[in-house]
């Protein structure tokens, strides 16, 4: 159902709050350039640091902005089940195509509280589900049979699978087959994982170069993978340098010196220190995008 480049777009602020007006270019950029989605209010777009009434109103605007062109995957994840599912009813409401749940983080629950926080947004929301496997993250890893049973509900349609292992990616695709979606977690592992059954990826670097990214994915799924090895290795840099601090530091930083945004970030984020940040600018002028 959701495959392709899916941008995990960043949140702008301006003075403390959201640049609607930066955030609607955004969108309206990346979907002239080939993104095949657009999710907001994940990781990359600071979700962590946004209020429930900001969290709602950017998953509004961008449902508008989008205006069906392609699919909206609302991130509505929490460590809280009961607020996972007042999120993702708000989702369906505001017309999102579907929503994108991170594992509980700090809770550690176990794979049987996975499966059971899951299936009860499940069964409270009539929406297709994306999980969200990021360990690194949350402290957890859900495993490739626990979304395998996952998998048997009818609303649960794919996986972002985080866990850095193409091994883990390629057990889910073997398990579950044709019954979910397998997208990359990683970008750089967006080639190797289309290799063993995934079908794209939600993408932290396509927030600075989505034709590329939409071209990697599409190259692949094409059967054009001398190109899409190309694009890989053209792109390995950016990939690197948009992690040289934790996300989204370095991409709200690229896209302001890009002059998309203002580069604002909400504490406890902090603005990337000076050597990762002449890190980056390299990085940035070696790609041709400053």
């Amino acid at each position: 159902m959701f495959t392709g480049s899916l941008v995990a777009i960043v949140t702008p602020f301006r003075k403390g709050k959201v640049d609607e007006q930066a955030l609607a270019e955004l969108i309206d950029w990346q979907i002239a350039n080939g993104t095949n989605g657009i999710v907001p209010c994940g990781t990359t777009g600071e979700s962590a640091t946004l209020s429930h009434d900001e969290h709602n109103r950017v998953i509004e605007l961008t449902v508008e902005v989008v205006n069906r062109r392609v699919p909206v995957i609302a991130g509505t994840g929490s460590n809280s089940t009961e607020e996972a599912i007042a999120l993702t009813k708000h989702a369906k409401q505001a017309r999102a195509d579907g929503a994108l749940l991170i594992t509980p983080y700090y809770n550690k629950p176990t794979q049987e509280g996975l499966y059971r926080h899951y299936k009860a947004v499940a069964e409270a929301v009539d929406l297709p589900l994306v999980l969200y496997n990021i360990p690194g993250r949350t402290g957890v890893n859900m495993l490739p049979a626990t979304i395998a049973r996952l998998a048997a509900i009818k609303t649960v349609v794919g996986v972002k699978e985080g866990s850095g292992s193409v091994q883990q990616a390629s057990d889910v695709v073997q398990l579950c087959g044709d019954r979910l979606t397998v997208l990359a977690g990683d970008d750089s592992l967006t080639l190797p994982m289309m290799a063993v059954g995934g079908q794209g990826v939600i993408t932290v670097t396509a927030n600075i170069v989505p034709a590329e990214m939409a071209q990697l994915v599409k190259a692949f799924a094409d059967g054009r993978i001398a190109e899409a090895r190309r694009i890989h290795f053209n792109l390995s840099p950016l990939f690197a340098a948009l992690f040289f601090e934790t996300n989204p530091i370095p991409v709200k930083e690229a896209l302001g010196m890009m002059g998309k945004i203002d580069p604002e970030l909400r504490l406890p984020l902090c603005p990337m220190a000076q050597d990762t940040r002449e890190k980056l600018t390299r990085a940035l002028k070696d790609a041709g995008l400053i």
